[in-house]
C-alpha cells in the first residue's frame, strides 16, 4: 500500500511541474492581482514531508517552495476485488518567506492562490486508477523567524479517489 502513496505524491508533483500547472495558476494570479510573483525553479517543487526548520539546515532551499506529500491512506474497500479502493488525503505545504512583515501574508496568499487555481483546472481523470473530485481545505500557519527573516506556511489537503 506504500507504494499508492508514492505514486499519488509523484502524480500530483509532476501536475505541478507540468507547463499547465502551476506555471499557469502564477499567470493567472499575476493578471488577476497585478503582482509579479516569480515563476518557480525545478527545485522549487518537492516531493518531501519535511519540517522548516530542518529543511533548511540541510538542504539550500530557495522560496517560495512547495512540498508535496501523502499525509493518508484510507482503504475503504468500496470496490470488491480491488487491492485499493479509496482515498489518498495528499498535502501540498506552501512555505513562502520575507524580509518585511507586512509584504508576508498577501505573498502567501496570492501563492496558495496559484495552487488552488492548479487544482482548480485539474478536476477529474489523474489517470492510473486516480480521480481528483475537487475540493480542499486550506490552514494558515502562524509566522515564524526563517528563511529571508519572516517564514509563513499554508498547508492545502484534499483526497484523491483511487481504485487499483
Amino acid at each position: 500500500m506504500a507504494q499508492i502513496a508514492t505514486i499519488a505524491t509523484k502524480t500530483l508533483e509532476n501536475l505541478l511541474r507540468a507547463p499547465t500547472g502551476l506555471a499557469n495558476g502564477l499567470a493567472a494570479v499575476n493578471i488577476r492581482t497585478g503582482n509579479e510573483l516569480a515563476p518557480l525553479r525545478a527545485g522549487q517543487i518537492v516531493a518531501q514531508n519535511i519540517g522548516s526548520d530542518l529543511v533548511e539546515k540541510s538542504t539550500g532551499v530557495h522560496y517560495p517552495t512547495y512540498f508535496v506529500y501523502c499525509e493518508k491512506l484510507n482503504n475503504t474497500l468500496r470496490e470488491k476485488f480491488r487491492q485499493f479502493s479509496g482515498t489518498a488525503t495528499l498535502a501540498v505545504e506552501v512555505r513562502v518567506t520575507h524580509d518585511r512583515l507586512e509584504h508576508l501574508a498577501s505573498s502567501v496568499q496570492h501563492y496558495v492562490d496559484a495552487l488552488t487555481e492548479t487544482l482548480d483546472a485539474n478536476r477529474g481523470d489523474w489517470g492510473d486508477g486516480q480521480f481528483y473530485t475537487g475540493g480542499y481545505q486550506i490552514s494558515f500557519g502562524p509566522v515564524k523567524t526563517g528563511g529571508k527573516n519572516y517564514l509563513q506556511v499554508a498547508k492545502a489537503t484534499f483526497d484523491l479517489q483511487i481504485s487499483k
